[in-house]
């Protein structure tokens, strides 16, 4: 992932302790909508989750506790809490995990976490493509190229893909629409490799 020195884009770092806590579809569910729409309450993440509210208020708290997320100063009285994710990003290497069995496992289980996460965006945006304006479908992309690399290629496109990414991050203007853009770069499995 790309590194920043903006404080306000510096990411969440995991270690094997909050890696472990945010392995878990809803937890990724709420932080990415605290990080993409901002602070929320508990109810209000339940409507939007179809969860209740009990569970989004355990999750929230579970949140807190791995330092992902805070309570929001500016907003909620006693009844209402609102919170808000502390940081925009969660960056982590991951062969700090890789001799640790019981961090790996925590690892696989967020990696395909965020990899149904990010099928279920993708379905969704082709699932409702007709209501989208013509320049928006024209303009959208669910792309992928076959490169032959060496891993330290591999690291060197990911990093640059990432730099061009965060040249067009800015605050949010008329006419914009938020746009996810998903990278997704790794090794073809070899028994999908096709014999000359």
């Amino acid at each position: 992932m790309p590194t920043t020195t903006d404080s306000t884009r510096q990411g969440q770092p995991l270690d094997a302790r909050s890696l472990r806590g945010l392995a878990h579809p809803l937890r990724l569910r709420i932080l990415g909508l605290l990080r993409e729409d901002g602070p929320a309450t508990a109810s209000g993440l339940a409507a939007r989750l179809g969860e209740s509210s009990g569970s989004t208020s355990w999750h929230l708290r579970q949140l807190a506790e791995y330092g992902f997320i805070e309570e929001d100063p500016d907003r909620g009285n006693r009844r209402d809490r609102w919170w808000r994710a502390r940081h925009e990003v969660t960056v982590f290497d991951k062969a700090q995990f890789l001799d640790d069995p019981d961090s790996w496992g925590a690892l696989q289980v967020l990696m395909h976490e965020v990899v149904n996460r990010d099928f279920g965006h993708a379905a969704a945006f082709v699932a409702a493509v007709e209501s989208w304006r013509r320049e928006w479908v024209c303009a959208a992309t669910l792309s992928d190229w076959d490169l032959r690399l060496t891993a330290p290629e591999l690291t060197r496109l990911v990093e640059e893909l990432g730099a061009v990414i965060e040249r067009y991050r800015r605050p949010r203007a008329e006419g914009d629409e938020a746009v996810r853009v998903q990278l997704q770069a790794f090794p073809r499995n070899r028994h999908e490799e096709q014999q000359p």
